[in-house]
Parts: C-alpha cells; sequence; structure tokens
C-alpha cells in the first residue's frame, strides 16, 4: 500500500500504532465498501445496506437498534467501565446517477451511484467498530455508531435524532464526529474548523401567473415571462445589496419553466431554486425577503406571485473546542503535515448539523483524490465520474477511533 496511509505510527503518544491497526483492517473496509458501491440504495429506505453492516459486524459485542420510520442502525459499544458517551456517524444513500467511472466494482445498479462517497464513510465506521471493540477494556463509557440513510435531502438525521440515537447508550452523548470523503483534497489530509464548516441549505419555487395569449398580441396579454426574468435579476441584487459580505449568502435560479410553443404567450411561468447562507440570521432573511422581491414584481407586471421557500438543512456549525481537538488528534494519529485546517466555510450543506445542533461535536474532511491524478482538476462529489482514493480509507477508521478514544479514556 502507497500514499499517506504508510505514515509511521508515533511512539510515545497516546495513539501509538493506531494507524497501522486500521491499516491490518484494509481488506474488511475495502470489502465492505465495494459490496455498498456495487449496490447502491438511495433515500430513507436502505434494507440491503442495513443488512450489510449487521453482517459485517454481527461477531462484535455491539448492541444494535433498527429505525422504525427508516432503515437506520444505531449501534451501541459498552466500554469496560461507566463513563460518558460518543457519536460517530456514517451515512449511507446513494445518489440517483449512472456511473461513468469505468470501476471494477462499479453500480449495478441504474440511475443508482455512490457519488459522495457514502459507501466509504459507512465502511470506515464499520471498521472503526471493529478497531473500538478489541479495545474495549481502555473505554469508560460508550460509543455510538450512527449508520445513517437519507442524507441527500431526506433528513436522515433529523429522523434518527427523534427515534433516540443521541440517548441510545443511556446518558446523552456528550460528543459527535462526522468525516466526509472529499475526491478534490489531497489523499489522507483532514481539514476542520471551528464555528460554521458548512451552509444552509432552502428550496424555493415562485409560480408567476399572468393571461395568456397569441404571441403576435402581447398588449392582449399579461406575459409572466418578462415577470419571471426581472425576478432572477432582482434576487442577485437582493443578496449583493440586502446581505452583508461578511456573512454571504448565494441564491441561484436552477430552473426556469414556462409556455409551450412559440407563438402562445404561456398563462403561467415556474422558477426554482437553492438558496445558501452561513448563518440562521441571513438565512431567516432571505426566507422572508425572497417572496417580498418576487410579489412586488409581479404585480409591477400585473401578474399575481405564490412564492414558497421550503426549510432544508440548517447551517452546520462546529463546536470550536471539539473541531480544536480534532485538528490535534489529525496531527498526532495521521501526521502534521496531514492535519489541516480550513480557512472559508463551504456553500455545501449537510444534515450532520442536526446532530452538531443538539451536541458539541466536529464535521471534517477527509480527502480522497486517487493517487496521479491532480486534486484542482478531478472530478468532483456528486459527478459520475467520481472516484475516491481508498487507501485514504485507514486514516478515517483510525481518527474515528481516535475520537472516541480521547473522549472515554479515564
Amino acid at each position: 500500500m502507497t500514499g499517506p496511509t504508510d505514515l509511521p505510527t508515533l511512539p510515545g503518544t497516546p495513539f501509538a500504532g493506531l494507524l497501522a491497526e486500521a491499516r491490518a483492517l484494509q481488506d474488511r473496509t475495502v470489502d465492505l465498501r465495494r459490496a455498498l458501491h456495487r449496490r447502491p440504495e438511495q433515500g430513507l429506505r436502505l434494507p440491503r445496506t442495513q443488512q450489510a453492516i449487521r453482517a459485517t459486524l454481527a461477531d462484535l459485542p455491539i448492541e444494535f437498534t433498527e429505525g422504525r420510520s427508516t432503515t437506520s442502525l444505531t449501534g451501541v459499544l459498552r466500554g469496560a467501565r461507566p463513563g460518558p458517551a460518543v457519536l460517530l456517524r456514517g451515512d449511507m444513500d446513494a445518489l440517483p446517477l449512472h456511473e461513468d467511472t469505468g470501476l471494477e466494482f462499479a453500480s449495478e445498479v441504474d440511475d443508482s451511484m455512490h457519488a459522495c462517497g457514502h459507501d466509504t464513510h459507512v465502511a470506515m465506521l464499520a471498521s472503526a467498530a471493529r478497531l473500538l471493540a478489541g479495545r474495549v477494556d481502555e473505554l469508560a463509557g460508550s460509543v455510538v455508531f450512527m449508520f445513517q440513510p437519507g442524507e441527500e435531502g431526506d433528513h436522515g438525521a433529523r429522523h434518527m435524532i427523534h427515534e433516540g440515537v443521541l440517548d441510545a447508550a443511556g446518558p446523552r452523548v456528550s460528543r459527535a464526529f462526522a468525516l466526509h470523503s472529499m475526491a478534490t483534497m489531497p489523499s489522507g489530509v483532514l481539514r476542520v474548523r471551528g464555528g460554521t464548516i458548512m451552509a444552509s441549505a432552502d428550496t424555493f419555487r415562485v409560480e408567476v401567473t399572468g393571461r395568456g395569449g397569441h404571441g403576435s398580441m402581447p398588449h392582449e396579454a399579461i406575459d409572466p415571462v418578462p415577470a419571471a426574468a426581472a425576478m432572477v435579476g432582482a434576487l442577485q441584487t437582493m443578496v449583493t445589496r440586502r446581505i452583508p459580505v461578511f456573512d454571504p449568502a448565494v441564491i441561484s435560479v436552477t430552473r426556469i419553466e414556462a409556455g409551450t410553443t412559440t407563438n402562445i404567450i404561456p398563462e403561467t411561468a415556474v422558477l426554482q431554486g437553492t438558496i445558501r447562507a452561513l448563518s440562521e440570521h441571513t438565512r431567516a432573511l432571505i426566507r422572508e425577503e425572497l417572496p417580498k422581491v418576487c410579489t412586488s414584481i409581479g404585480e409591477a407586471h400585473g401578474c399575481r406571485v405564490l412564492a414558497d421557500v421550503d426549510p432544508g438543512y440548517p447551517v452546520t456549525v462546529n463546536d470550536d473546542a471539539v473541531a480544536a481537538h480534532v485538528l490535534a488528534l489529525a496531527a498526532e494519529v495521521l501526521g502534521p503535515e496531514n492535519a489541516e485546517e480550513i480557512g472559508v466555510p463551504s456553500m455545501a450543506a449537510e444534515d450532520f448539523s442536526y446532530v452538531l445542533q443538539r451536541v458539541p461535536g466536529a464535521f471534517a474532511f477527509l480527502g480522497a483524490c486517487p493517487p496521479g491524478v491532480d486534486a484542482k482538476t478531478a472530478p468532483n462529489n456528486h459527478s459520475n465520474r467520481v472516484v475516491f482514493d481508498e487507501d485514504a480509507m485507514p486514516s478515517g477508521v483510525a481518527m474515528h477511533a481516535a475520537f472516541a478514544l480521547a473522549a472515554l479514556r479515564d
């Protein structure tokens, strides 16, 4: 094996040998990852994935609970002595994409692909569970393993929280941690920051209704298309003129639908898109202002407007102290050259945010760009050509284990 997972262990540290133990589990980690990659499942119902996890961990002293409203899976590993509980999360769901990677273990399911690396997340968490089970005598407390469906827009974390994942061990978990594989980051590098690390994600739909008519006589109709077009520009102006530049937001109109042919002025036009913000204050401001802007423009054009904002994931906010702790752990376990602090947040979103609203914790990124590929130009997560370096997975396994061990040692 080559790459960052060949780093030497650090003798004399509390976690000496942890990365080597994770590497020793690599065959199991890869086998599970590839099995999931071949048979991806989407959304909140992932029965094959759930059973694959149970089967691979069946020989371990882990107490499993299956979700009621979803096919989530919660595992509890109890330490040799009583103490607090910590949570480790791995999301399980795939995306509606046709895979075009050419991998020998490519998806065998039409229009379904693990294009965001969730198969690697599950495999890393499962191997971390095995590693920790072998060190159960070192644990004063419990580890909760949160195998979560429905991260890709289905609020899977919220379902699991409602069903008690945070209290699965008895006491409420005191800390939480999750990793996300990134195909455009150098393999084996962990990046994290305190405070906001990812944006909120809301969607909007604006329906503009006028009066249809003949394309040659627009004065006898009320054309919704110019009104809709004006809204697109006005929403961009709203962001630059109403939102502070140091608390940024993004509004993207990603879909416009109107009309059926060339000589008919349609009765309706529809805009749809996404809203991203890095603070709940700005998020709330946009959710209030967007309908006002669109309604006012519609009135100026003589159109009726129905504008709805559908709430999505909250802002993902890391606890400052926990994030600093994760960065220090990464320097110790993976080597200082593989631990980096992120300068700015990502405008993508993540439903681990629901956990972090309730428990101090941290969400971090793990580089998995394949060898010989430029991370700057590699196909990104959510591409049907994305490939993740499996040699990065022992780093993730070791970090999950280190987080739990550090929190639950006497």
